[in-house]
């Protein structure tokens, strides 16, 4: 819910028809990724302002019931079907000649898993795999997908931050939407022992978060290199530094409306470096 800063970016690039060929998330990012080719500002907004006032979103009650303090099934799987909340519109996605690149952590194997497009043949299949994209561990339960057991992208090597993906195919300029300022450097988790309980079936997991902090903080330097050299436009998220479960409908509009302010006023400079690479 912390991207609600951020979504109003995505409203833009679809406002202006701002099409990439290449669109990576993960985590959030990939709910972003996903409204984005689908070509729907409104969901875009919805999906991390007013779901958050849903009283069927998640609570420490669906926590104590195995659902998640993030009611994940409900959020993923249940919100996107005709006629529901935030029906979502699978034919236009489908139909996006752009490649989609997302990933989830599997918790047995210890890696990255990355896909495609082509493995979401149904809305089923892609929202169930946005959800395994998303699963923050403790917080949410586990998503299972063909007898695997998947949790959160952010896991894995590439921190949350799908740069690596890009460059591996082939990729060497980027617009990076980042949800932390820039000057942001992600400390230690604090609750390592809480990490070592909870999971303690699970020790690929455990290190795949410990390990996180500093894979998170060589890829930021890596990308304000980057940026240095002219080869990434980055729009850092100068917000307030909200929870990622806020569900309060004042703070996530104010969010919005913030991060709405930010992208009116970058959008001239950014256009400005995108020109070259975009088709409309």
């Amino acid at each position: 819910m912390r991207v609600s800063y951020n979504a109003p970016l995505v409203v833009k690039l679809i406002e202006q028809q701002l099409w990439f060929d290449y669109v990576s998330g993960v985590s959030a990012g990939a709910s972003h990724a996903l409204n984005y080719l689908s070509r729907d500002a409104e969901r875009t907004r919805r999906s991390f302002v007013e779901l958050g006032n849903d009283p069927q979103m998640g609570s420490w009650f669906t926590w104590l019931q195995g659902k998640g303090r993030l009611n994940a099934e409900y959020i993923y799987q249940h919100t996107a079907a005709p006629g529901e909340v935030l029906p979502f519109d699978f034919e236009t996605f489908a139909a996006n000649p752009a490649t989609m690149r997302f990933s989830a952590f599997d918790v047995e194997a210890g890696e990255e898993v990355w896909w495609t497009k082509d493995d979401c043949a149904t809305l089923t299949d892609l929202m169930l795999r946005v959800r395994a994209s998303s699963s923050m561990p403790i917080l949410m339960p586990p998503t299972f997908i063909d007898g695997r057991m998947y949790a959160d992208g952010a896991c894995g090597v590439n921190a949350g931050i799908p740069l690596g993906v890009a460059q591996a195919d082939g990729y060497e300029r980027f617009l990076i939407v980042l949800s932390q300022p820039r000057k942001f450097t992600k400390i230690p988790d604090a609750p390592h022992l809480l990490f070592r309980t909870w999971l303690r079936e699970h020790p690929k997991l455990i290190a795949g978060m410990i390990d996180r902090t500093a894979r998170y903080n060589r890829l930021r330097a890596e990308i304000a290199e980057l940026e240095a050299s002219g080869k990434a436009y980055v729009f850092y998220s100068e917000s307030i530094p909200y929870p990622n479960t806020l569900q309060n409908l004042r703070k996530l509009r104010a969010n919005y409306n913030a991060g709405a302010r930010q992208s009116e006023q970058e959008l001239p400079r950014m256009l400005k470096w995108l020109r070259p690479y975009i088709s409309r």
